[in-house]
């Protein structure tokens, strides 16, 4: 009677169930295919992806000690190359941002003829990104007032580009370039060379005697 009760007052022990991965990837799949996975970002999936990608990785039972060790070695190059990418996302947004704000002449208005000067006098000290951007405001700044293209206070380089590029179909290839040579030494970090500022001073030349209606003549 004593053994019965003993018997029946025994805790009851819990088996452990024991999956194999490829049963557990299957049932992975059916809960994505939930509507509450319907509406998930394209980040968030991303990193529910690492997330379970670092979840395996640190699966004790499944890689042993040496296989963590090296499994934390890979999760700190994750991170660190998540924190990387994180911040170069950043700062192109940054710069991205500024540009929309400041377009091509940031603060402060002056003629053609002054941004030319200022563009000849940094070209002398070989500052070529600074003599660049001088000399694309003075195309921009001439443009506009001969009427070709509209004052648009923070327009961009390659919103002027196109703009005037319809106006004077012979220099629109020219005039995308020089956007691009505008963009990339002021908000992709690029170096100016005497080169790309060579491309806006002849650019500038050639456009200060260039009509709509004779651009096709101008440019060649």
């Amino acid at each position: 009677m004593v053994r019965s009760l003993t018997a029946q007052a025994a805790p009851l022990l819990t088996v452990p169930i024991d999956i194999d991965r490829g049963t557990a990837s299957s049932e992975a799949a059916q809960e994505l295919l939930k509507p509450e996975y319907a509406g998930e970002t394209l980040i968030d999936r991303v990193m529910r992806g690492v997330n379970q990608f670092v979840g395996d990785l640190l699966d004790q039972e499944s890689v042993g000690v040496v296989g963590s060790v090296a499994a934390r070695i890979v999760l700190v190059a994750i991170v660190v190359a998540a924190a990387v990418a994180l911040t170069m996302v950043a700062r192109r947004t940054t710069r991205s941002g500024a540009a929309r704000r400041e377009g091509v002449f940031g603060d402060g208005r002056r003629t053609a003829a002054e941004h030319r000067d200022a563009a000849e006098r940094l070209a002398a000290r070989e500052q070529w990104a600074e003599a660049i951007r001088e000399r694309l405001r003075a195309v921009a700044r001439d443009l506009e007032d001969r009427v070709i293209v509209d004052s648009t206070p923070g327009r961009t380089a390659g919103e002027l580009a196109a703009e005037a590029g319809r106006a004077l179909p012979g220099f629109a290839a020219d005039l995308a370039t020089a956007a691009r040579v505008f963009d990339d030494v002021t908000y992709g970090e690029a170096p100016g060379t005497a080169a790309s500022y060579g491309i806006l001073r002849d650019l500038d030349e050639r456009l200060r005697t260039a009509r709509p209606a004779l651009a096709s003549r101008a440019a060649s």
